[in-house]
């Protein structure tokens, strides 16, 4: 592996296979939207029976339950309701999650210098990941309003269409506060998120090639490696969930009719942190840690067919 630009200097940018230049950092967004659009959609149903936990726990008691229950008086359809903004908007946050990610961490890692990078490692990840999810969840905000609106409104009282949502949205933008209403409890949830989601893929990699596969990363074959990295996400996808977990509850309490035009605070000081917490936080940690490790593999199988490398253990 080269670790020189062509200038003859340390430059994290020629740290792995290929130089990081626009075409691998367009590269990484595409990997993204694939990592992040397709695993989000699929597990639809999941998602819904958790927000409606969350807003409705008298109702919705536990995974299995909550899944029959809507499938009861819904029907199947039910149960993919918001499927659309769900897979358009996290395709987006995709996009700029892992693009910039890769952008970020280079720039971060060039600025401190060689020696500080490999010392403050650790700092690079979490600053890198916050600025990238920055970003990305401007871009995740709309649809993600109106995917929860869609999800946790009764049936009958707001429109499950994506196109119908997005218009009801905008002509109630007053009281929904659409487009970007819940753009700070989303911060509060996904930077925290990701900024778990990628030190702790990270150190779980580091620690795979230091512990348990211990000769250069690059003499293990595709498979290995690749299974590396979905162990990696799905460890730090169970963490994540945990961590960001409170501010989701308070994403999905947003959508409620009783809290409308309430402040962020004073939805959490009513519902209280024990419930934020905990609600819902067993079919999370099962969603969550499935999708990071899935949302790795896909992404680190894309580097790879694109001759790029997977991701950490360097």
């Amino acid at each position: 592996m080269a670790h020189l630009a062509p200038s003859g200097k340390w430059d994290a940018r020629y740290l792995g296979p290929v130089p990081h230049d626009a075409s691998y950092y367009a590269k990484c967004m595409l990997g993204g939207v694939l990592a992040c659009g397709f695993t989000h959609a699929g597990i639809t149903p999941l998602d819904v029976t958790k927000c409606n936990m969350q807003v409705n726990p008298g109702k919705f008691k536990g995974l299995i339950s909550g899944l029959k229950t809507i499938a009861a008086e819904e029907g199947g359809k039910g149960l993919w309701k918001g499927v659309g903004p769900t897979f358009i908007g996290y395709s987006f946050q995709g996009l700029f999650k892992y693009g910039l990610y890769e952008f970020f961490k280079d720039a971060y890692m060039n600025g401190a210098g060689e020696e500080a990078s490999k010392k403050y490692k650790g700092a690079i990840w979490l600053a890198g990941s916050a600025s990238a999810e920055f970003f990305a969840d401007i871009a995740l905000c709309p649809l993600e309003m109106t995917k929860v609106k869609i999800q946790t409104s009764l049936p009958g009282t707001f429109p499950v269409p994506m196109g119908a949502a997005f218009r009801e949205m905008r002509r109630l933008a007053a009281e929904t506060r659409y487009p970007f209403g819940s753009l700070l409890p989303l911060w509060s949830r996904q930077i925290p998120y990701t900024m778990a989601k990628f030190f702790f893929f990270e150190y779980i990699v580091g620690l795979f090639y230091s512990h348990v596969f211990t000769a250069p990363k690059e003499t293990y074959g595709k498979p290995t490696q690749l299974g590396v990295t979905f162990a990696s996400g799905y460890l730090a996808g169970v963490v994540c969930a945990v961590v960001s977990h409170p501010a989701d509850s308070l994403v999905s309490l947003m959508g409620k009719p009783e809290h409308k035009g309430k402040a962020v605070g004073q939805i959490a000081s009513e519902v209280g942190i024990s419930t934020l917490a905990t609600k819902g936080l067993g079919t999370r940690v099962l969603m969550i840690g499935t999708l990071t490790g899935f949302q790795w593999w896909i992404y680190d199988s894309f580097k790879t067919a694109m001759g790029m490398g997977t991701t950490g253990g360097k």
